[in-house]
């Protein structure tokens, strides 16, 4: 799950990079426009794996031991 939200997160960094430099919005090019019903998941799963993804800064890592 946290691969999936981090691949999301990343779409969606680069999609706002897209937006931020060229005003391109990759996302509603590929999907049929911002309002689009394709576009709207998209968009509302990048904002969900963001969510998720703050858990992250707040894990323990569990680390393996190699017996060293």
């Amino acid at each position: 799950m946290d691969r999936l939200a981090l691949v999301l997160l990343i779409i969606g960094g680069l999609n706002w990079g897209l937006v931020g430099i060229f005003r391109f919005d990759l996302v509603a090019w590929a999907f049929g426009g911002q309002s689009s019903l394709i576009s709207r998941i998209v968009y509302i799963l990048v904002a969900l794996s963001a969510a998720w993804c703050v858990s992250l800064l707040f894990r323990r890592r569990n680390t393996v031991s190699d017996g060293i």
